[in-house]
């Protein structure tokens, strides 16, 4: 009896410890933060995602990854819930990825702000809001690897052309006449310096004398150009006295002004005389041509005067003398 006593006192015993070892298990785990829940709707593949996983805005942890499933209101797409804390700055231009933890390949979400609201994507069935998901880094090299292999292809076999057998002789063969072309150039140099040498140290000699000419030269240039400068002033002064008031220039001038008014005199006096003097002289010697005419009619009339002549047989008023007795 005693030893099922005993037996009965232990088992309490472990039973009693075994409850203060799970409600401090639940006391140590309890937590009491405030979340925001929000889902992610992604069609990429989501690999090293687990629930609990971080959620971190900035880098800085605000949330955890509460549940992993399939969206079943778009086909092939994941849905991933979040528990973010409600002191996290989320705002409309908040936007989520997928971010991987070096190389161990566990991901996590990364929360970050773009420059301007983004449209939000609808709530689900569950009615959560849900943040806008863009493809990560990682996502989108791996959606191009294909390509980037190919190309990493293409170009390989572009080396492997360029190294062939034939391109590695004609680029000996082009090693080869650079060097040819390089002995060239230093036995040209050779001949250059021989040349300077032999020919330009003679014509340096001659520069003094050519010098000299020279200066001889822009001396003599310099007279002429103070001769061209006393004659052109004395053209200005030639041209000063021209113009000067009272001046040859005015004197011309002022016998035009006299020339012009005797011919304005002229044509308003002298000609109206002159036309009628010929008009009287026009009027005089119709009057001479008349009488030259009458005298050569009526000669008797330088005698008789300019009385009427008796008329003659045939004649109007002819009257027949009278007959003597």
């Amino acid at each position: 009896m005693e030893n099922k006593s005993h037996a009965l006192a232990a088992g309490l015993f472990v039973l009693a410890v075994a409850a203060l070892l799970a409600g401090l298990a639940l006391w140590l785990t309890r937590d009491q933060t405030d979340y925001r829940y929000y889902e992610l709707s992604s069609k990429d593949s989501v690999s090293g995602l687990q629930p609990q996983a971080a959620v971190r805005y900035k880098g800085v942890s605000v949330g955890k990854v509460t549940r992993i499933g399939f969206d079943p209101e778009a086909s092939g797409n994941v849905l991933i819930r979040l528990a973010v804390n409600a002191s996290a700055p989320i705002s409309p231009t908040t936007y989520a990825t997928l971010g991987y933890q070096g190389v161990t390949g566990l991901a996590h979400i990364l929360l970050d702000d773009a420059e301007k609201p983004l449209p939000a994507p609808p709530p689900g069935a569950s009615g959560l809001p849900r943040l806008p998901l863009q493809s990560s880094p990682f996502s989108q090299l791996a959606e191009q690897g294909p390509a980037i292999l190919g190309q990493v292809q293409q170009a390989t076999e572009r080396i492997n052309q360029l190294l062939a057998e034939e391109n590695q002789q004609r680029l000996a063969d082009a090693i080869g006449q650079i060097g040819q072309a390089a002995g060239s150039v230093s036995a040209l140099a050779q001949r250059l310096e021989r040349t300077v040498d032999a020919r330009l140290d003679p014509a340096l000699a001659v520069l003094p004398e050519v010098a000299a000419d020279a200066r001889q030269t822009l001396a003599a240039l310099r007279q002429a150009g103070d001769n061209a400068s006393r004659a052109a002033d004395q053209v200005a002064g030639a041209v000063q006295r021209l113009a000067a008031e009272d001046g040859l220039i005015d004197e011309v001038a002022a016998g035009a002004k006299s020339l012009a008014a005797a011919a304005d005199r002229f044509g308003r006096v002298t000609l109206p005389r002159l036309n009628h003097a010929a008009d009287e002289t026009a009027r005089a010697a119709r009057r001479l041509g008349r009488t030259a005419s009458g005298i050569s009619d009526n000669p008797q009339s330088l005698i008789f005067g300019s009385g009427g002549a008796t008329a003659g047989p045939g004649e109007p008023g002819f009257t027949p003398p009278a007959t003597r007795p």
